[in-house]
């Protein structure tokens, strides 16, 4: 060793790292085969992990928001997805609401829908 130019600790030969390194390697599969197995324990494909963060916006037919004529503004509500829960778009929103600043919702602010 001393010819490559690597200090040698005294009484530490490969046989003293076997058996961390061996542990190391038992774990790393134990782990890999458990996770594999918990990936398609269901069968199904995990979804991404970005979906987990956007709520499914449920489709409503136009005659339920016909009766309806103005939204309450709620936490995280943005003007795209009052639109889009109301099935109005957002030029109409701004056309009906001239005083309500896209960019400055209020919660319990009340926005025309008609």
């Amino acid at each position: 060793m001393g010819r490559l130019g690597v200090v040698a600790v005294p009484g530490r030969g490969w046989r003293a790292y076997s058996l961390p390194a061996a542990s190391l390697l038992a774990v790393s599969v134990f782990v890999a085969l458990a996770r594999h197995r918990l990936d398609h324990s269901t069968g199904d494909t995990p979804a991404p992990a970005h979906a987990q963060l956007i709520k499914p916006v449920k489709a409503h037919p136009a005659a339920t928001h016909a009766a309806r004529s103005a939204y309450v503004v709620k936490a995280g509500d943005t003007l795209a997805s009052i639109a889009a829960q109301t099935g109005l778009t957002e030029a109409a929103l701004v056309t009906l609401n001239p005083s309500v600043t896209p960019t400055a919702l209020f919660i319990g602010e009340k926005i025309r829908l008609r």
